[in-house]
């Protein structure tokens, strides 16, 4: 939480006094520290994607996230899995089958990973919209998992999550990284990836996995390089 008024409108590239209003009249995420504003990156990141605004590269080109060995979008999703006909009548039942399903090697991890998204719908639903959710997008879920992973998971049928546009839930993607800066571009390559309309879509519909990794494939060709390719 170290960004300052002045650099979120840089990284955005707009007036202070836009994020001034924004934070006012459109929820953008801020936080009040020694009567300061100040911000995350990852929070930004999450708000963009629920209010469909496009993210610069230097937003998503966070110093911390460089480096060699963090994962493509399509990459990511393969680790992750795409997991499709999943089911439950409401959010608790359906985080419950997402834990059940993800690439995780203990049930300690499993039960720690739900209690922890859990506590995240607690505070707030984490759907941006569309029918689609990121459960715990603002705070990084970090395990001891050997690669950072997106699961993407697919319900037969929608269910309630609160989200922003009142539309039920039935696309919910999962980011679990070993390091907050592997979340950070996980969580980018999303929110860059669903400004595609036919990423978007794909992950919408009853797509084959292979249907939907060929969406992704194409949409990372857009994706600023700072982003897709750290």
């Amino acid at each position: 939480m170290n960004l300052t008024v002045q650099d979120v409108a840089t990284l955005l590239r707009v007036p202070e006094s836009s994020i001034r209003k924004w934070i006012s009249e459109r929820g953008f995420p801020a936080h009040r520290v020694d009567d300061q504003l100040r911000f995350h990156r990852a929070e930004i990141v999450e708000w963009a994607t629920t209010e469909r605004i496009a993210l610069p590269a230097d937003l998503l080109e966070d110093p911390k996230t460089r480096g060699a060995g963090l994962p493509s979008l399509s990459q990511a999703l393969e680790a992750g899995g795409i997991h499709a006909g999943l089911r439950g009548a409401d959010k608790l039942s359906v985080l419950r089958e997402i834990v059940a399903r993800l690439p995780l090697r203990k049930d300690s991890e499993r039960a720690q990973l739900l209690e922890v998204l859990l506590a995240r719908e607690a505070m707030g639903s984490t759907g941006v919209g569309d029918g689609i959710a990121i459960p715990h997008a603002r705070s990084p879920i970090v395990m001891r998992v050997p690669t950072a992973s997106i699961s993407l998971c697919l319900l037969d049928e929608a269910v309630e999550f609160g989200a922003i546009d009142g539309r039920p839930v039935s696309t919910i993607f999962v980011v679990v990284s070993p390091t907050v800066r592997a979340h950070l571009h996980l969580l980018s390559l999303i929110a860059s990836a669903l400004r595609s309309p036919e990423f978007r879509e794909a992950v919408r519909r009853p797509l084959s996995a292979d249907e939907i990794l060929k969406a992704a494939r194409a949409a990372e060709t857009a994706l600023p390089r700072t982003a897709s390719h750290p």
